[in-house]
């Protein structure tokens, strides 16, 4: 079955209860569930275009969709986590209006649009603060706890991270530290919660935040991983103090795509190719969107 194309955000603010039900029916049918870890095969995708933690700014994600849509139309998309909480004051609702708007395109395009897992999509295992989402689902469409509950479950069906042929690892936060001797893939099957946290919650080392659900890491961590894995670089999220820096002899890129955020490093996606093995991130552009600096008023779509 092939989905209904994606509503913009400001048409999905605007559904009333009984529509809002409707899309959610429709997204159960056709949001593919991935698996914990996601192989990016495709021989005729050409690069990658990752956003970062978006919590809610719609208005920067219409930018990086824009960025994925006038490229190539075998570009893929993917997003590193943080899709809801934390909206900035012009996107009212901007966790419902942002979540069901990337998951019509994940149902739209899933061979194209991979949305990870970040925290704020794993807080029914490891809760985290704040946490708007069932706020804004009861002030737009009253207080019915089974649509919040529905939205939350097609946000889990994304996957914990990603591996491109060329050797880019892509999660929120960090990876997995204790390797099983069956091979390291096998590290994202049944994973309990202190394993979950090390991949949406770790800080890297370099950062100044410390949330305290999970021990940062730092060079030696990440030289173990890599060496383990045979990768290359890591793309993450999580820490906005870091956004925009190569880290790490230059194995590591965080990204952010928020404005809520943009003071440390700006509001950015980063394009990846995949036609090479990638040793270090300077082989991948990051580029600035349109909203950054941009506050928006009521009218302005």
């Amino acid at each position: 079955m092939r989905a209904p194309e994606p509503l913009l955000p400001r048409d999905i603010l605007a559904l009333p209860p009984a529509d809002a039900d409707r899309l959610l029916d429709a997204l159960e049918r056709t949001v593919p569930v991935r698996p914990p870890l996601l192989e990016l095969h495709s021989p005729s995708t050409p690069e990658l275009v990752v956003f970062g933690d978006t919590h809610g700014d719609w208005r920067s994600m219409l930018e990086a969709v824009s960025v994925w849509s006038t490229g190539s139309a075998q570009r893929l998309l993917v997003g590193l986590g943080d899709y809801v909480d934390r909206a900035p004051d012009d996107c009212p609702s901007g966790s419902v209006a942002n979540a069901l708007f990337l998951l019509s395109l994940t149902a739209r395009f899933p061979e194209r649009v991979v949305l990870l897992q970040g925290n704020h999509e794993t807080q029914r295992r490891i809760p985290c603060l704040p946490h708007n989402l069932p706020e804004e689902v009861d002030e737009l469409w009253g207080p019915e706890a089974d649509r919040y509950m529905r939205l939350v479950a097609l946000l889990e069906r994304g996957p914990y991270a990603a591996v491109t042929p060329n050797g880019a690892y892509l999660a929120h936060a960090g990876f997995p530290r204790q390797l099983p001797p069956s091979g390291w893939r096998d590290a994202f099957e049944q994973m309990d919660d202190a394993q979950l946290s090390e991949i949406v919650w770790a800080e890297c080392d370099t950062s100044h935040l410390r949330r305290g659900a999970a021990e940062a890491w730092g060079v030696r961590e990440l030289d173990a991983f890599l060496a383990a894995t045979g990768l290359g670089v890591v793309l993450r999220g999580h820490d906005p103090d870091e956004t925009g820096r190569a880290r790490y002899g230059g194995r590591c890129l965080t990204l952010h795509t928020s404005r809520i955020y943009e003071r440390y490093g700006g509001v950015v996606v980063a394009i990846v190719p995949l036609d090479a093995p990638l040793a270090t991130v300077s082989e991948i552009t990051v580029r600035h969107l349109a909203s950054e600096g941009r506050s928006y008023p009521d009218d302005l779509a």
